[in-house]
């Protein structure tokens, strides 16, 4: 092995080793010594450091051979972690809980930042960050929103009230200067994401709960989606309606995604059927997708906008071509119960997929196979998240605690 490379694979190790024992070490810098280096994989580069240290730990069995995928487990939270986001330099993990509370973490370190936000005074159930990354908003079962600077970790104003039930989606606009939220009360708020006041009434229409809200890559549009089977199209600028609802499911709206070129979007429903539509002239496309057995769950646009993910409550993932509409290739099976969460990584060539059955999958989407074997939780996997460089990937998961 040449020098470069020898001094690359340290690199590597020394990143794992940080990023593996960063807690023990943040509370005491001789555990390099008394347990990180005993604990670390017979692979790597510091294992061979150990005969250097006789004094240290002795690891009779049990050993790491190579270095976890999992980085860290993020613990705190007394309740189900239900939601993560990540901001957008993949600095800080938001995650929202229902113990009521919403915690921001350090990815580098795995340590809080802050103590934890607290104001809602029930489970909160959605987060998201601003574009710039400097504050985050919350939407909780008390039936209202907040805003939270990520700088000072502390409320901007008091709570956005207009809500009459739980808060089930929120969405920061592309240029950060709008918030949408969906609830439960069948009714979508817009607010200034600046002084927190309400942008006129709230938007009525659905007569079913929000599924989703979703702005168009633009800012210029936001799309709502709900159990009464349609998806609504709305002006931002004028808080108006734009058309007639947009009719073909059969059943309730899970989810809605826009492409990131803008020029479509998509809808994934209860019946397993996927809509393809025209954001130009809100068409839908002659075919429908059928890919599933079982519910749409979730979907997602690769970031050239050609294919469109879908996942299910039967357990497969679906790649579709998003212009022509055909499947490409056969379902990706491998897990045993529903697709709750997916996303692809930013070159398109990676799914990220987190389920039910309590773990998570990472997919080649061009060789339509998975990468090695699933990363294990302790519970069921509701909700992933990944920074925009794809470096980092973030789970939460029911009944743990922690993310």
């Amino acid at each position: 092995m040449h020098d470069d490379d020898k001094l690359a694979t340290l690199v590597r190790d020394l990143k794992h080793f940080a990023s593996v024992f960063a807690t023990p070490i943040h509370q005491s810098a001789p555990h390099i010594y008394l347990s990180a280096l005993a604990f670390s994989p017979t692979s790597s580069v510091m294992y061979g450091l150990l005969q250097r240290f006789p004094k240290t730990v002795k690891l009779r069995q049990g050993r790491m051979v190579d270095w976890p995928r999992l980085i860290r487990e993020f613990t705190g939270h007394t309740g189900d972690v239900n939601v993560v986001a990540i901001s957008p330099d993949g600095s800080l993990v938001a995650s929202v809980s229902d113990d009521r509370t919403i915690r921001i973490w350090n990815t580098a370190t795995g340590v809080a930042v802050g103590e934890p936000l607290r104001g809602h005074s029930d489970w909160v159930r959605a987060v998201v960050f601003s574009p710039d990354g400097m504050c985050i908003v919350s939407g909780s079962d008390d039936g209202s929103v907040r805003l939270w600077s990520v700088k000072t970790f502390t409320a901007i104003g008091g709570p956005l009230t207009g809500h009459g039930d739980r808060i089930t989606s929120v969405a920061f606009s592309p240029d950060g200067t709008h918030v949408a939220s969906g609830s439960w009360d069948r009714t979508i708020c817009l607010w200034n994401a600046v002084t927190g006041s309400r942008i006129g009434a709230p938007l009525i229409g659905h007569n079913y709960s929000i599924s989703s809200v979703v702005f168009s890559p633009d800012g210029k549009i936001l799309l709502s989606s709900s159990g009464d089977n349609t998806i609504r199209i709305w002006n931002v600028a004028t808080n108006a309606e734009i058309g007639e609802p947009l009719q073909g499911h059969g059943g309730g709206v899970n989810c809605v995604a826009f492409s990131p070129d803008g020029t479509k979007f998509a809808s994934g429903e209860g019946d397993g059927t996927i809509q393809l539509w025209d954001s130009q002239t809100f068409a839908a496309a002659d075919k429908l997708f059928r890919p599933h057995f079982g519910g749409i769950l979730c979907l997602a646009f690769s970031p050239d906008s050609t294919k469109i993910a879908s996942g299910s409550s039967y357990n497969s993932i679906q790649l579709w071509d998003a212009n022509s509409g055909a499947p490409i290739d056969e379902p990706l099976m491998g897990h045993t119960r529903a697709i709750s969460s997916l996303v692809f990584l930013p070159d398109g060539s990676q799914l990220v997929l987190g389920s039910y059955d309590k773990t998570i999958r990472l997919w080649n989407t061009v060789a339509g196979a998975a990468y090695g074997e699933p990363s294990q939780h302790s519970n069921s996997v509701l909700c992933i998240a990944t920074s925009s460089n794809g470096k980092y990937i973030a789970s939460a998961r029911q009944s743990g605690y922690g993310i």
